[in-house]
């Protein structure tokens, strides 16, 4: 698999991640297990984690599955905090917070070091510079080789980035920013993506098949019995992409896939990681075999024609002052 630079860092990942939301709940160790050693012997070598997936659960089933099955060496282990289970406070991005549950993470990973240490999201209760000295101390202490967001707006990344460039040499340098980014969320590229761009950042596409909803296994319209659509727990976090908007979207996908000869998903997961700025989108599967198909994304190149099809079927509307407000 093609690897690129995670951003303007000396980092190089695999440009598609795999992701583990789902592991140590709906995952068990037997379908984890064959989707790392698919995932690797493809060439693959992100995965993506972090600390409150399945309460911790994802991390150490990772854990478990680097004593043997993969090499530590070979992959480039991503996993995040700053997500907390309080009702009152959904996020505590303090300082104390953050590094301890780095060295929790350390624990469950079963690693003296993560290779990219993320914030999960913006922290509106703690000044800002105290959750990224957080950051420089992982980096300066050897726990975490790269750092980087999640979650976090234009505004918020732009000034996030540019505190730590503001001192060079001395602060952790951001190497990435993970968002949602598909062909049914593109609300990055209102702000996002241009300051990710401009300072130099990657961009992490999570849910980058649209929640499962662009491989079109929705279309009919009840939702498959081992689908998300289908799970009590996933079901709402599905249900926003499933309008007449998002159907027409599907629809340009699977007309594009038929005139390919691939499938939906394919082209979907083809279109959002050649965007520019684009590391590596991060695919969750539920079975190696789910995996092995979006793996096979990597020999395939869509045409302009089909890019430019997807990119206006899709278009978010920017107007004043993103773009065109000269026009006005």
């Amino acid at each position: 698999m093609e690897a690129r630079h995670l951003g303007r860092t000396g980092l190089r990942v695999s440009r598609i991640g795999l992701g583990t939301l789902t592991w140590g709940r709906d995952t068990g160790e037997r379908d984890a297990a064959d989707q790392l050693k698919t995932f690797w012997e493809s060439g693959g070598t992100l995965i993506d984690t972090a600390d409150v997936y399945a309460d911790g659960g994802a991390e150490y089933l990772l854990g478990r599955l680097l004593e043997g099955l993969v090499p530590r060496r070979d992959l480039v282990i991503a996993t995040k905090a700053g997500s907390v289970p309080d009702p009152y406070r959904r996020f505590d991005c303090s300082r104390g917070h953050l590094l301890d549950a780095l060295d929790a993470s350390l624990e469950r990973l079963r690693t003296d070091h993560v290779d990219l240490w993320q914030v999960h999201a913006f922290d509106p209760d703690t000044p800002l510079e105290e959750t990224l000295q957080a950051l420089d101390i992982a980096v300066s202490t050897g726990r975490a080789r790269y750092v980087g967001v999640s979650n976090f707006s234009g505004w918020q990344l732009a000034k996030a980035a540019t505190w730590q460039l503001a001192a060079s040499g001395t602060r952790a340098r951001l190497a990435s920013t993970q968002m949602e980014y598909s062909l049914l969320q593109r609300g990055v590229e209102r702000e996002l993506l241009p300051a990710a761009l401009d300072l130099g950042l990657g961009l992490l596409p999570s849910s980058p098949l649209g929640r499962g909803v662009l491989t079109g296994k929705y279309r009919k319209g009840e939702p498959p019995e081992d689908s998300r659509g289908a799970s009590q727990h996933l079901a709402p976090f599905v249900a926003p992409y499933l309008d007449e908007t998002a159907g027409r979207i599907v629809d340009a996908v699977a007309t594009a896939a038929d005139g390919l000869a691939v499938s939906p998903l394919q082209v979907a997961l083809a279109w959002v990681r050649d965007r520019p700025g684009v590391a590596a989108p991060i695919v969750g599967a539920r079975t190696a075999a789910q995996l092995t198909e979006a793996l096979s994304v990597e020999g395939l190149s869509l045409p302009g024609e089909i890019c430019r099809a997807l990119d206006d079927v899709s278009a978010p509307v920017h107007r004043y002052p993103d773009q065109d407000w000269s026009e006005l």
